[in-house]
């Protein structure tokens, strides 16, 4: 290798289904999603979860007892970054219909959003949430998606 040549790697994602859903995006559209997200070089699991193990997991490290959309389990806070993502397959489905929003734009948002958690992006204070929105609908566009915050009318509306 010359001194003008640098060697990429590329991130390592993995995806396990763990989940018996019939909409869960190919894991090659979970990956193309996660690589998109990343700032640098990353090593990341990303688990899709039923009810039960999302609930386990967000009381066990959250203390909240119920299943959320995505869990971000951060290892190493610098490049090369790694963590795992959990993302709950009935609660990701269930948002999107009641957002009226395609199960796979969903997912691509849940995916973006926890990879930039990963990253250290939060949404804890307004700034931080307006920045972290900012990348991630720049991110979703870039797969056609829409802004995920857009308020939809009501059905019959």
């Amino acid at each position: 290798m010359t001194a003008t040549t640098r060697r990429t790697r590329m991130p390592r994602i993995t995806v396990q289904t763990a989940a018996a859903a019939r909409n869960i995006p190919a894991a090659s559209r979970i990956r193309l999603w996660a690589r998109a997200a990343l700032a640098a070089d990353a090593e990341i699991t990303i688990r899709i979860v039923g009810q039960a193990e999302g609930r386990r997991l967000n009381r066990s490290y959250r203390h909240k007892d119920y299943a959320t959309n995505v869990l971000t389990f951060v290892f190493r806070d610098s490049p090369p970054y790694a963590g795992d993502l959990a993302l709950c397959a009935p609660v990701i489905t269930r948002e999107a219909r009641a957002q009226r929003k395609t199960v796979a734009a969903h997912y691509a948002h849940m995916v973006v959003h926890g990879v930039l958690h990963l990253q250290g992006y939060d949404h804890e204070n307004e700034k931080d949430a307006a920045m972290m929105e900012r990348r991630e609908r720049a991110l979703l566009a870039r797969f056609g998606y829409p802004d995920p915050y857009r308020t939809l009318p009501a059905r019959g509306a």
